[in-house]
């Protein structure tokens, strides 16, 4: 009974209420690995799992049958380790910094080789420990981003030795365009992967990211890094999304007024009315997540009723407009749809001008969690 009172109170002290449903999160994954069978399908959680908490995410997947876990940054990889069990694999795409070497070698941790430079290091520690320590190599097929330059990948080809202590789990690249389907550069980065994989033949592929799981076969070779599809978001531009929503975000209402027309909204007073209008204002901003350019183009919902956002969002709140409800429908601590049945996280995007990974990561820590 304490814990329910603690929750109906942190519910009432906090911006809004964020809802991760972790059955739908397993069910993505299920989704996706069933289409990559039978090759493999990892998770993708760093940046705290899309901004979800990958203490919680990591686990409920691991759960659902995943066992390989790729991050970014090494510290996000030790922060994780105490959380899985041994036969978890975590993979650091940025690679190592000179220094974390032997850390990550103690941890079990699997880095992603993104240079030359980093593939010496490396294999100076396996050298030093006098065993053998996994690592995948990552190659770049077209994106220049990160990843051995064709030339560089010859210059192992022609020195094997270079490679002496490390072994290979996989050979890796990444898709620059996997969620536009027509996009011809998919084909060629899909080329030139094979081309550049060719020089290590008996070392597994890693290729597809969640859009180029659904690409077709070609590109489900190996093993699959799936991130945002994880989470609920489209795969692919332009059509429907197969994924079940993960996240729902719901922010109280602060204050209701009515106002005369030709009142200004807001900093810069952005928003001028034309005409006699009923305001809530909204206990979150820009700093929990919500773009400032939602400005006069995002909306807020109130069952099947959308309430326009008016005038510029502030760091800690926003007003929306909520003349088309009947009078008294909105009250001090009312909930508003932000993300949910009737507005996608792609839908909060676009109106933004940005893109479903960007709100997703944003999100912010001053909301109430709620984990399903």
């Amino acid at each position: 009974m304490f814990a329910d009172v603690c929750e109906r109170v942190e519910d009432m002290t906090a911006p809004g209420i964020l809802t991760i449903d972790l059955a739908a999160l397993t069910r993505n994954y299920l989704d996706l690995a069933a289409r990559m069978a039978p090759s493999r399908a990892a998770a993708v959680v760093k940046a705290d799992a899309y901004g979800l908490g990958a203490h919680r995410v990591a686990p409920a997947l691991y759960a659902a049958g995943c066992r390989d876990f790729f991050v970014a940054q090494f510290a996000e990889a030790l922060a994780l380790r105490p959380l899985l069990t041994s036969d978890a694999r975590l993979y650091v795409l940025n690679g190592l910094l000179p220094g974390a070497e032997p850390a990550c070698a103690a941890h079990g941790i699997i880095p992603v080789l993104n240079s030359l430079e980093q593939v010496a290091n490396w294999r100076a520690v396996a050298r030093r420990l006098g065993r053998s320590l996994p690592a995948a190599l990552q190659v770049d097929s077209g994106m220049c981003r990160l990843g051995l330059a064709p030339e560089e990948v010859a210059r192992l080809r022609g020195a094997p030795q270079m490679l002496e202590g490390l072994e290979l789990l996989f050979v890796m690249s990444h898709l620059a365009c996997a969620d536009e389907p027509a996009n011809e550069q998919n084909a060629e980065q899909l080329a030139t992967f094979r081309q550049l994989a060719a020089s290590f033949p008996d070392i597994g592929l890693c290729f597809a990211n969640s859009g180029a799981i659904f690409l077709g076969s070609e590109f489900r070779t190996g093993l699959a890094r799936p991130g945002i599809a994880l989470y609920g978001g489209a795969p692919t531009g332009g059509a429907a999304n197969p994924m079940a929503p993960v996240v729902r975000l719901d922010v109280h209402v602060v204050q209701t007024r009515t106002v005369p027309a030709g009142a200004r909204i807001g900093y810069g007073g952005a928003h001028v009315t034309h005409r006699e209008t009923r305001l809530a204002t909204l206990a979150a901003g820009y700093a929990d997540g919500l773009p400032r350019h939602l400005g006069d183009r995002g909306a807020a919902w109130f069952g099947e009723t959308r309430l326009p956002i008016v005038g510029r969002v502030s760091m800690d709140s926003m007003t929306v407009d909520i003349s088309a409800l009947p009078p008294d429908t909105l009250k001090l601590g009312s909930p508003v749809e932000i993300i949910g049945p009737h507005q996608t996280l792609e839908d909060v995007a676009t109106a933004a001008g940005t893109i479903a990974y960007e709100v997703l990561t944003r999100l912010g820590h001053r909301y109430h969690r709620i984990y399903r």
